[in-house]
């Protein structure tokens, strides 16, 4: 009895914790600053200053990991978990505007650089890294034409310095960006004062500043720039040298109203890539699919017509003893595989991030993951993935109950912590490496802590609830009867080994997104911003229907050579798919990245690791299923003593 009084408590405080993680995992989804805000003149504007970001070493860093101005107080801004995840760094600035009331060679700060200072600077520069702000939830963009198309293209962030020849000297010297010419871009509402911000960008110059008298932040009377005196630092051609070592930072600031209104300022962030190529590619790939597609549907409808007729055709002429093909292995096709507890576990697994990914899709799809939401994307995906466990249980169960398993439990545990369990294992590796370099993109014990609660808390018991309803429910009957002794398989034509069709199975489902992979891989390693999500969900219904196509096809050629270890080749003929991804992302490394630090290529290849190794558990999964619908639907159409 009074096991039976404690088991509703450890319910009751079980979801209370859960919903508690839900709640705040949810208040962290929405960011301040997405509705929009109106400003009257005079109102002040504060900026915020994000993570220092490369293309070339992949390692951000924190804005005060350098000697640039600080506030009198340092207050971080609220993050969601997957802006963490992604090294963001939130903070506020000593940069402060006046709403439409421009001003001109503005002094933040003096700073004087110690050794260690100037050698941080330096390796900063030789890292090509860049800063980035934020205005009102807009990140600062820096506007320059494209040599080749004259076209108008914008970068986030400024460069922290560059390298130059300086003096007619032949060594390259280093110089600093200290000087920023802002631009607020606003859209003023007719009817009243108010405004709204649609743009942020600047302009960024080196200059030593030249002044009179002492130093004083709020009181030096720079010769360089001088409002009173119209001079500007364009006027000036003396960069600053980072060895110079005496610092003023400054900065201009100038308001524009602008035509654009606020539901579409994100439009000049977005559209920085080739749209047409973008929008040619994706189209092309999607004829191509499917017109494959359709013939690979048609040929098997045709074939499989053709053969189950002709099968009853000889039941009924009793000349059974003459059958051929792949009616000659129902009494072995549905023979448990070997390993099928693990087969188990990779279905539940693949059945999870079908689901995560589907709902993610829809959402983005539909607006509410847009790039405006800083992290959301991430955040919602690790939601969704803790949530979808309790599919994952019932996926796993209930076959594993078909396959006459009778420890329910042992399978729950290793669908819940198997695939979790290996990508924790090398997320932290990575983590610890990037802890090594002292770099803002290494996840903190905190949410470290707050991803394994989420993982033990929540995914684990849902995990265990599917589970228990899936092994419940009946068994799932086969179409036929399974034979005790197995029928001996006939050599194999060379085209129909196991290693070759399963490469060659993978090909058409690596050709459906590949063209599509390139933006996505540009926009994480390359940081550019992803956002045509309705034609990525339409690339991902392709993928289903590739994988599904060519895993029925050449499982049915296996059928016909009287080869029925389907189970397992029906999951690795799609999911070698990923093979080709990580190939394709080492293709990617060494022809379009500049990354050159060891760190760096580790952390590439690592994280390329673990989604190629996701992208095999989710086509491999898709494919099994399709099989697995195939061979009950086949079998059960034929007539079979």
């Amino acid at each position: 009895m009074g096991m039976e009084r404690r088991k509703p408590h450890a319910i009751s405080m079980w979801m209370c914790f859960a919903l508690l993680l839900l709640v705040h995992s949810v208040h962290s989804f929405y960011l301040p600053g997405v509705a929009p805000q109106d400003f009257e003149k005079g109102d002040l504007l504060k900026v915020k200053v994000n993570k220092l970001a490369s293309v070339k070493t992949q390692l951000p860093y924190a804005y005060y990991s350098l000697p640039y101005c600080k506030p009198k107080k340092i207050e971080d801004s609220a993050e969601n978990l997957g802006e963490v995840l992604r090294g963001d760094r939130i903070e506020n600035s000593p940069y402060e505007f006046k709403m439409r009331e421009p001003q001109m060679c503005n002094v933040v700060c003096h700073v004087t650089l110690s050794d260690k200072e100037v050698k941080e600077f330096k390796e900063k520069i030789d890292g090509e890294y860049r800063v980035n702000m934020i205005l009102d939830n807009l990140p600062l963009v820096v506007p320059f034409r494209r040599p080749d198309t004259d076209t108008l293209v914008y970068q986030h962030g400024f460069p922290v310095g560059f390298k130059a020849q300086y003096a007619g000297s032949k060594e390259e010297r280093y110089f600093i960006n200290n000087h920023l010419a802002f631009t607020v871009k606003y859209h003023k509402d007719e009817e009243t004062d108010a405004a709204r911000i649609v743009g942020f960008e600047a302009k960024h110059f080196s200059i030593k500043h030249v002044y009179d008298g002492k130093s004083d932040d709020s009181k030096t009377r720079l010769t360089t720039c001088d409002p009173h005196a119209k001079r500007t630092v364009t006027n000036s051609n003396t960069p600053h040298v980072v060895d110079d070592r005496e610092i003023i930072f400054t900065y201009d600031v100038d308001f524009q109203e602008s035509e654009i209104k606020w539901a579409s300022r994100w439009d000049t962030y977005l559209y920085m890539a080739d749209d047409q190529i973008h929008w040619f590619s994706i189209v092309n790939s999607l004829m191509i699919v499917l017109f494959l597609s359709g013939m690979v549907a048609m040929i098997m409808l045709r074939t499989l017509y053709r053969d189950i007729s002709r099968y009853n055709q000889l039941e009924t002429q009793e000349e059974a003893q003459e059958e051929t093909g792949w009616k000659l292995v129902h009494g072995d096709v549905f023979r448990s595989p070997m390993n099928s507890d693990l087969l188990c576990v990779y279905v539940g697994t693949g059945v999870q991030f079908l689901g995560m990914i589907l709902v993610t899709m829809i959402f983005a799809a539909l607006g509410f993951l847009s790039p405006s939401n800083r992290g959301g994307l991430m955040t919602a995906m690790l939601l969704l993935w803790v949530f979808m466990g309790i599919f994952a249980g019932y996926a796993s169960a209930r076959l594993y109950k078909m396959f006459k398993g009778s420890e329910w439990k042992k399978i729950t545990l290793q669908t819940a912590f198997m695939f979790p369990g290996i990508v924790f294992v090398i997320f932290f590796v990575l983590n610890a490496l990037i802890w090594g370099e002292k770099s803002s993109g290494a996840v903190p014990f905190g949410t470290m802590f707050v991803l394994v609660l989420m993982w033990f808390g929540i995914s684990v018991p849902l995990v265990f609830v599917g589970s228990y309803v899936g092994f419940r429910k009946p068994a799932i009957e086969a179409p036929v009867k399974t034979n005790k002794i197995p029928r001996q398989i006939p050599e194999q034509a060379w085209y129909m080994n196991p290693f070759f069709s399963i490469l060659i199975g993978g090909i058409l489902p690596f050709g459906a997104v590949f063209i599509e992979l390139f933006f996505i891989l540009t926009s994480i390693w390359l940081q550019q911003f992803y956002y045509i999500f309705g034609f990525l969900f339409l690339v991902f219904l392709i993928l289903i229907v590739t994988c599904a196509e060519i895993t029925v096809v050449l499982c049915y050629f296996q059928l016909c050579s009287e080869d029925y270890l389907w189970w397992w080749r029906s999951y690795l003929t799609s999911g070698s798919s990923a093979l080709y991804l990580f190939l394709y992302a080492a293709f990617y490394f060494f022809t379009k990245l500049n990354i050159t630090k060891p760190v760096s290529g580790i952390l590439y290849f690592g994280y390329m690791l673990i989604g190629s190794y996701a992208f095999f558990v989710l086509t491999g999964t898709i494919g099994f299923f399709a099989c697995f619908w195939f061979t009950k639907l086949i079998y059960s159409s034929v007539k079979i003593d």
